[in-house]
């Protein structure tokens, strides 16, 4: 039995969703309401020590972290529709986009998400209560990331995270250039990766950037990804974000 606690289809939870879906893994939905910090409740938290999501439960096993997730789900599931390569190159190379996802985009865009999106929410909650909710945020980086959000990230930071993106969209274009899919030849996690921390929009979310002229490639990436089935029945699930906050949509961890 697989249990998904995740929050919208954006960001973490979409990238695990879209796993979920392409391989086509029937699964219990357990919806966890950031915007009501249901992610550091105790009984969340019991789940999931770092009181993140999305988590899987697999038979009373709790798997953690999306890319771990995304592998863990190849491991256990190996008859459902592959997103990993069968080769050593290839596994290499999704591996390698995965860790250039992880390490040196998502938190850049996650910046500009959080100042955006968490930062209405955060400023939303008055003083006293905040620092009570701030108090039962089980990762301190967590909880300075929350309570920079509330104050606001400063212009360098968010100018620097905006070069960092750069540099991810320009990669991306390289590699385009050259596979069909960021890991080669086929689909693979590494896809979903990219895609999910902010790829799926980056012409919305980033207007400035002038991404469909800057990366024709990876705009018929996007065009391409939002076809597939999985990430349209990823899309469709129930998404309760106020609307007022959807101008980025970011998740709030």
């Amino acid at each position: 039995m697989l249990k998904l606690y995740h929050a919208e289809p954006a960001a973490n939870s979409l990238k695990t969703l879209i796993s979920f879906k392409e391989k086509g893994l029937e699964f219990e939905s357990i919806y966890v309401d950031l915007h009501k910090f249901e992610q550091h409740e105790p009984w969340f938290v019991a789940i999931n020590p770092e009181g993140q999501v999305p988590v899987v439960d697999h038979d009373g096993v709790i798997i953690t972290h999306t890319t771990v997730i995304g592998e863990y789900l190849e491991d256990a599931f190996p008859d459902a529709p592959p997103l990993r390569p069968a080769d050593p190159v290839g596994k290499a190379r999704m591996r390698f986009w995965n860790k250039f996802c992880d390490e040196h985009v998502m938190n850049y865009v996650s910046m500009h998400g959080w100042h955006r999106m968490v930062g209405a929410i955060a400023r939303s909650v008055e003083a006293g209560e905040f620092e009570r909710l701030m108090a039962r945020v089980p990762l301190p980086e967590q909880r300075v990331k929350w309570q920079t959000a509330r104050a606001g990230f400063s212009e360098a930071d968010l100018a620097n995270a905006t070069r960092k993106i750069e540099i991810a969209v320009d990669k991306a274009e390289q590699q385009l250039k050259q596979t069909p899919w960021l890991a080669g030849s086929r689909y693979t996690l590494a896809d979903i990766n990219f895609f999910a921390i902010g790829g799926f929009a980056l012409s919305r979310l980033f207007p400035d950037m002038n991404v469909e002229k800057r990366a024709p490639r990876l705009t018929e990436w996007v065009a391409r990804m939002h076809e597939r089935p999985g990430v349209k029945a990823a899309f469709a699930m129930p998404n309760r974000t106020n609307p007022a906050l959807r101008t980025f949509t970011g998740e709030a961890r």
